[in-house]
């Protein structure tokens, strides 16, 4: 199981790294996973310090920190 997510979590670093930001359900669509496998792959890059999230009106949207925000927060 650890496995899958960790693959899900690459699929959705890569789709962050080409696609700048996402919701939940943009991933979940556009990468074919369950919305369950989407979750565990984002709680997975958040519990490394990997993405930021934006609350605008309704929806979340998750990108990937950059190394600038990661330098600011040092």
């Amino acid at each position: 199981m650890l496995n899958d997510i960790g693959k899900v979590a690459g699929a959705i670093w890569h789709y962050l790294e080409t696609n700048n930001e996402a919701t939940v359900t943009k991933l979940t669509r556009d990468i074919g996973e369950t919305q369950r496998a989407i979750l565990m792959g984002v709680g997975w890059l958040a519990r490394e310090g990997k993405l930021d999230f934006e609350k605008r009106k309704q929806a979340t949207y998750i990108t990937l920190k950059t190394p600038q925000a990661d330098a600011e927060a040092a």
